[in-house]
Formats: structure tokens, C-alpha cells, sequence
């Protein structure tokens, strides 16, 4: 079974930047589509972006396009999620997330909450 876990997170100021990776353990991670998640106190969970197993698509929500960016190396077995231009909205425990895509193609990207595998979270803080 896939484990995958999160780190990088921590607390900055409006404006600052942090980098998210989200790693595996067990199984690489070449043949998983990786989503982002985050949930904020009081609030439901919420897609932030997806990359594809290769890497050639990526998708956003609107609120973080033009500020976060996601990447993969599959060669390192981590994908990881950078985000600048933070806000205090974007306050929030990120999750990574993998699902399987062999069944899609490799190209495969969603926002929808369908993922396998969820990692336990990371903390970000964004004071202003």
C-alpha cells in the first residue's frame, strides 16, 4: 500500500513563500496522480492543485493560479507544491493525495476529491 507523507510546512508573513513536497515511502510514485488539498479551522477541504503521474499537466483552483506552482521528480520519488505570494487565507493544513492513473493515461488531472492515499497534513500559517 502507498504512503505518502508531507513536509516543509511552517509560518511566514503575508507576501513569503514556502515549499511543500509530499514523499513516499513505501511505492514510487511514477504511475500516481498527486493532488493538494487543504483544509482551514471551520472549513470543508479544499483542491489546490493536481499534477499528472508525468508530470505534463498540471490544473489549479482559481485561488492560488498565478501564486502556487506544482512539480514532480518522479528520479526523487517527491512532488512538491510552491506557493508564494502567501496570503492568511491560505492558512491551512495541506494534504498531498495520490491516485493510481494507470486506468486514465498518464496525462490524468483532478480537483475532485476521488484520491486513494492521503498523507497526514502539514501546517501552513500566514500572518499578516
Amino acid at each position: 500500500q502507498l504512503h505518502v507523507a508531507e513536509s516543509g510546512g511552517g509560518s511566514v508573513q503575508f507576501g513569503g513563500s514556502l515549499r511543500l513536497l509530499c514523499s513516499a515511502s513505501t511505492l514510487t510514485l511514477d504511475m500516481y496522480a498527486i493532488g493538494w488539498f487543504r483544509q482551514a479551522p471551520g472549513k470543508e477541504r479544499e483542491a489546490v492543485s493536481c499534477i499528472s503521474s508525468s508530470g505534463s499537466s498540471t490544473t489549479y483552483a482559481d485561488s492560488v493560479k498565478g501564486r502556487f506552482t506544482v512539480s514532480r521528480d518522479n528520479a526523487k520519488n517527491t512532488v512538491y507544491l510552491q506557493m508564494n505570494s502567501l496570503k492568511p487565507e491560505d492558512t491551512a493544513i495541506y494534504y498531498c493525495a495520490a491516485k493510481l492513473s494507470l486506468l486514465y493515461g498518464s496525462n490524468w488531472v483532478s480537483l475532485d476529491d476521488e484520491y486513494d492515499y492521503w498523507g497526514q497534513g502539514t501546517q501552513v500559517t500566514v500572518s499578516s
